[in-house]
């Protein structure tokens, strides 16, 4: 399967519209992957202790690249358009543009919540004291 780099690691491998299948598959399962994963981060919100700090800096790496693969596709749809299309590639270089747009969404919310769960991870809990976590579950500050 044809590889693009994401910025930074060299020059993108552009793919011709004979590619258009591919990256439509990929773009489409990257953007289902993202809202399941906002889901799933959402279920855990209330019980941010369940995390540690490593599953949070590698939901922020990988999520980063993510949101870095989404230029690498927008270039490409970019690309593809500026060329000659048939009626149902441009059609779905325009789907894609806008599933693309929404990864890049849904990607930027998943780095805003990992921010937030990373205040209250497992090593976060267990570097407060018994005083202030009383303190914090007495004033409502503490989600079981």
């Amino acid at each position: 399967m044809p590889r693009v780099t994401v910025t930074g690691r060299g020059e993108p491998n552009w793919q011709p519209i004979s590619m258009l299948a591919v990256i439509a598959g990929l773009t489409d399962e990257g953007l289902r992957d993202a809202r399941e994963q906002y889901a799933t981060l959402l279920e855990v919100r209330p019980k941010p202790h369940v995390l540690d700090d490593a599953t949070i800096a590698r939901l922020q790496r990988v999520t980063a690249e993510s949101v870095e693969w989404c230029d690498v596709y927008e270039q490409q749809l970019q690309r593809w358009r500026s060329g000659p299309l048939t009626a149902a590639q441009a059609s779905e270089v325009d789907r894609l543009t806008e599933a693309t747009r929404e990864a890049r969404t849904v990607h930027t919310q998943i780095l805003a919540l990992a921010d937030e769960l990373a205040q209250g991870t497992i090593e976060r809990q267990l570097s407060k004291s018994d005083e202030q976590l009383g303190l914090e579950y007495v004033l409502g500050l503490h989600r079981a």
